[in-house]
């Protein structure tokens, strides 16, 4: 069975490290590089819940998207929520290798799974972000009723600027940002996790349609795809999906 460090250097050569933004924390984080793993947790927050349910699967390794440690530390107590849950992975003999905004950057990451998701074609792959075309113009209704459907979200705010959308400009998490991109990308439409008060105003402005998807909706469509990678690389290792956050897979692989 491959270590948890071999795990690390497998997800390295096909996810960066190095592509991270230099603010963020990603690779292995937490745990024991030299431990054997037999069955892996793939989560998008590592939270006590998830921690639990890695416990009782048996996991020695679990891989998420968000950093288990994001800033610096200079204590590690179990009277905060962050120190309670890196003890508890201590304690439970429990690696942590996180991907965070390398997954964002690269192709094959988190913004082609959810281009997939929304049944369109990546057209440009970003920086931050991707283009994505859909096989034939639609309404925003029915639009929004579909992208609700694929990405298990179902509070979606949204502004309708009355355009048909065909043209998406995609960031999963809080990448409103990509608003300011979205018109020379010849986009009709904006769809992401977070949009602050100051970007509808813009978005509007500028004449676009806007969604605001949620951060967690519109990041989690990338575990299946984590998932899947594990699972080719290391078939006889257990690659299991948290169920316990939700998932939605659309077939995308690397």
């Amino acid at each position: 069975m491959p270590t948890v460090s071999e795990i690390a250097a497998f997800l390295n050569k096909e996810i960066p490290f190095s592509l991270k933004m230099e603010f963020d924390n990603v690779g292995l984080l937490c745990g024991f590089p030299e431990q054997e793993v037999t069955r892996t947790l793939v989560v998008l927050d590592i939270t006590l819940e998830a921690i639990q349910e890695a416990e009782a699967l048996g996991a020695e390794l679990i891989v998420s998207h968000h950093p288990v440690i994001f800033t610096p530390m200079k204590r590690i107590l179990y009277d905060t929520p962050e120190g309670k849950r890196l003890i508890r992975l201590l304690q439970s003999g429990i690696s942590a290798i996180c991907l965070h905004t390398n997954l964002d950057l690269v192709e094959g990451g988190v913004n082609t799974a959810l281009t997939a998701a929304l049944g369109g074609e990546e057209e440009e792959h970003l920086e931050i972000g991707s283009v994505c075309h859909l096989p034939e113009p639609m309404s925003m209704e029915a639009f929004l009723a579909q992208t609700g459907d694929a990405l298990n979200a179902q509070d979606m705010r949204f502004y309708d600027a009355g355009r048909s959308v065909e043209w998406v400009a995609v960031c999963g998490g809080a990448g409103a940002d990509i608003i300011y991109e979205a018109p020379r990308l010849g986009c009709d439409t904006v769809l992401t996790g977070e949009i602050k008060h100051h970007q509808w105003i813009d978005g509007a402005e500028l004449g676009l349609n806007l969604i605001e998807g949620g951060h967690f909706a519109t990041e989690n469509i990338v575990t299946p795809v984590l998932a899947e990678l594990l699972r080719r690389e290391y078939p006889d290792m257990d690659t299991c999906l948290s169920r316990l956050q939700g998932s939605v897979s659309r077939g995308y692989a690397f």
